[in-house]
């Protein structure tokens, strides 16, 4: 039988099933879809935002770290510490650069701060190497180049609104021709095309002759798959310039090219991953006590999965990993796990869409004890063998205060160590 299995292919999922993997357990990943890395940005944010006191915006945090001592339970970095944080990034770090996909940060420690896809200073803490010289900090000015036609990318709206934050940028355009013959390419598709030396050699010529002395070129994040450092060292030899991506709209390349280099390395631990698994129901023993199975559905009768433990990291609203009816209810879609969402739905939000103290909905979610057990009223587990990481724990809304990734790395992390030392 498994010693473990994973429900949830997201970054706390892959973070658990590696961390157990590695320790010698037997380790099975199922999930429904392909995660939230398929649509995020790619980077890796620990902490963008302190949460904003009662009528004031949000604060931007310098250096995420050290505010970690500062954030309140539950959140779950009141549960890891500074050093817990710091140790599993410390670690995921290490990895990305052992697989191929090299994750970086700031020489001090601090939040770097990036171009979104509408020119807006983005707060993020580790970022893939084609990013990083995007950083606001560097003082090169930036040509942010298009092609005519492309989806989801607009070089004039990013130039214009970084001049108007004081950061020195222009736009312009190439023939989408010049990276496919199709009229009608997404950004994956593009990315494809990409990794061929011929197609990225045409696109370095071009970027040279557009290229002005002392600028830094920032393209749509298509740099290649399979063969992206490479394309992305060829494009700097061409044009002698700083590349870096901007990342698009869904679908996330970046995000793409992170989860394939996990998931190839999570199997090549010996862990089976299966995705289009959709958990539908469970079976245990007693009340508190421990699960026998989950079921997923399938096209005949649901498939039982049996396991000695269970990690669950589906994510919450968001994620699917919670769902919600007309009449206020928000519940966990396998476990039915007990949930601080509020069960009245005019309590679900503020007046305000972009309210600066956010959306209790979004706030609520599994909470847990020091062991990452998802917990009843009184405090005690639900049952003996489950325990939770990522974006479904209570206590923060990750996406606002941009700390999902930080929270789903170090949560998946220390759940699976904790896991493993329980009898």
């Amino acid at each position: 039988m498994l010693d473990l299995l994973v429900i949830g292919a997201g970054l706390a999922g892959l973070q658990a099933a590696i961390t157990a993997a590695q320790a010698g357990a037997r380790v099975r990943l199922i999930a429904k879809g392909l995660s939230a890395t398929h649509w995020a940005a790619g980077t890796v944010d620990v902490l963008g935002y302190a949460p904003a006191a009662e009528g004031a915006a949000p604060a931007l945090v310098q250096r995420p770290l050290d505010a970690i001592a500062g954030v309140p339970a539950p959140h779950p970095y009141s549960l890891l510490g500074r050093e817990g944080v710091a140790s599993a990034l410390d670690s995921f770090v290490a990895l990305t650069h052992e697989l191929g996909v090299p994750y970086e940060g700031s020489a001090n420690g601090g939040n770097l701060l990036l171009p979104s896809p509408v020119g807006a200073p983005r707060p993020a803490f580790l970022a893939p190497r084609a990013q990083r010289g995007g950083d606001l900090s560097r003082p090169e000015p930036m040509l942010i180049v298009g092609f005519q036609g492309m989806r989801d990318f607009y070089p004039e709206l990013i130039a214009a609104n970084l001049n108007k934050q004081g950061f020195a940028a222009r736009a312009a355009f190439l023939p989408l021709s010049l990276l496919n013959s199709q009229h009608d390419r997404n950004s994956v598709q593009l990315a494809h095309g990409l990794d061929d030396a011929a197609t990225a050699a045409r696109l370095g010529a071009e970027l040279k002759r557009l290229l002005k002395p002392g600028e830094r070129i920032g393209l749509p994040a298509i740099l290649g798959l399979a063969n992206h450092l490479g394309v992305l060292d060829d494009l700097r030899t061409q044009t002698g310039a700083v590349i870096f991506e901007i990342p698009t709209l869904p679908p996330s390349v970046p995000g793409i090219r992170l989860h394939a280099a996990l998931r190839k390395h999570v199997e090549a631990l010996g862990v089976r991953v299966e995705i289009g698994m959709e958990g539908i129901g469970f079976h245990a023993e007693g009340d508190a006590g421990n699960i026998q199975w989950v079921e997923t559905s399938t096209s005949a009768r649901p498939l039982k999965h049996r396991a000695a433990k269970y990690l669950l990291a589906t994510g919450g609203i968001l994620g699917g990993g919670f769902n919600s009816n007309h009449l206020g209810r928000v519940w966990e879609v396998i476990f039915d796990l007990p949930l601080t969402v509020p069960q009245q739905r005019h309590q679900w939000f503020q007046p305000q869409f972009l309210d600066p103290q956010g959306h209790p909905v979004f706030r609520g979610g599994v909470a847990v004890n020091g062991d990452w057990q998802p917990l009843k009223g009184d405090g005690t587990p639900v049952y003996r063998n489950l325990w939770a990481a990522g974006g479904l724990l209570a206590g923060g809304d990750y996406i606002q205060e941009r700390s999902l990734e930080g929270v789903a790395i170090a949560s998946g992390r220390a759940a699976a160590t904790r896991l493993l030392q329980a009898a």
